[in-house]
């Protein structure tokens, strides 16, 4: 009889905190879609200040010259491009072996596009058996790897290590040593989400098994410290394209309100199709995301899309960036 007492309180229970949960789920859905409402205003678009996630190819010599010549006709309103030039070791290390034709690329890519600037985008999972940036002679050998790298002639260095945890100060400390040895050269970051509510956070940690989200104020920390950050928004988890714009909306809303006029802030763009998302995230979408989120703001200058990434884009991805973002319609 106690056990069946016991079994129906855990039934109740059960069935009140998934009623909760749901409730709570519509109310962020409904909430989300009402972001993405209203028409962007027609100077809320491309200032040139956008960038474009590179792959390995460029630097391992699997592009050539003739690669660099043909993205001539991709650029569009791109400043920057990070071209992935890693990862590092378990231990921190980065090999030459990892970047062997970075040399050629280099030249190539300046004499064709002297105008766009190219920064080593570094990086490896933290997790143990991975990387492990607590450990201060990782750290050290992490920095020098950057270091070799704007030696070689990379004019910046673009950061994307996942997952950070919210208020972790080893990244800070790498940060501000990369900031030491590479001077005055672009320093920039590939961030997580910003929380978009307080208390979303925990739940989306125990769905995921690892932190999704940034509090507001180690965000604004990452930005003191680098010249650029570049949200992820996409692996969203919306499932909507509406859901999807309207997440992209609170996270560049939250962000404008974060990041200084003087730096710059991208809104990463899902040029990519092969993950549970992708019928409801879109370049076009991220960028009218990104519009909406700019008319409710103000004109800003520094504020740009990423895309990610080259050798997944597809034709509608390129087309879409141009019609929706660097020559919108309205």
């Amino acid at each position: 009889m106690l056990a069946l007492t016991i079994t129906k309180r855990v039934i109740r229970w059960t069935a009140i905190v998934l009623a909760v949960l749901l409730a709570a789920g519509l109310i962020a859905a409904a909430a989300l879609r009402l972001q993405f409402t209203g028409s962007p205003a027609a100077w809320a678009r491309s200032t040139g200040n956008d960038a474009l996630w590179m792959g390995h190819a460029w630097v391992d010599g699997r592009r050539g010259a003739a690669d660099v010549d043909a993205m001539a006709a991709r650029l569009g309103s791109v400043k920057d491009v990070y071209v992935h030039s890693g990862p590092f070791s378990y231990d921190g290390t980065l090999s030459p072996d990892k970047y062997p034709n970075a040399g050629n690329f280099l030249k190539w890519w300046k004499k064709r596009h002297p105008g766009v600037r190219v920064s080593a985008w570094l990086g490896q999972r933290l997790d143990p058996g991975f990387l492990d940036l607590s450990d201060p002679a990782t750290r050290e050998r992490v920095v020098a790897g950057a270091k070799a790298l704007v030696d070689l002639g990379y004019d910046g260095i673009h950061y994307d290590f996942e997952p950070v945890p919210d208020g972790d100060p080893d990244f800070l400390d790498v940060l501000r040593a990369t900031r030491e040895v590479i001077g005055s050269r672009p320093l920039s970051v590939a961030t997580q989400q910003i929380e978009p509510m307080p208390g979303a956070a925990l739940p989306a940690r125990l769905v995921i098994g690892h932190e999704k989200y940034w509090s507001r104020d180690y965000f604004r920390r990452v930005t003191d410290l680098t010249d650029q950050v570049a949200i992820m928004t996409y692996d969203s988890w919306t499932f909507l394209p509406s859901l999807y714009g309207g997440h992209v909306v609170r996270q560049a809303d939250i962000a404008l309100d974060l990041v200084p006029e003087d730096k710059t802030l991208l809104i990463g763009a899902p040029a990519y199709h092969d993950h549970a998302g992708d019928y409801a995230e879109s370049v076009a979408t991220a960028a009218e995301g990104a519009r909406l989120a700019l008319t409710g703001h103000g004109p800003r200058d520094k504020v740009g899309l990423a895309m990610y990434v080259d050798f997944a884009a597809t034709e509608e991805d390129w087309r879409e960036y141009d019609a929706s973002w660097v020559r919108p319609h309205a």
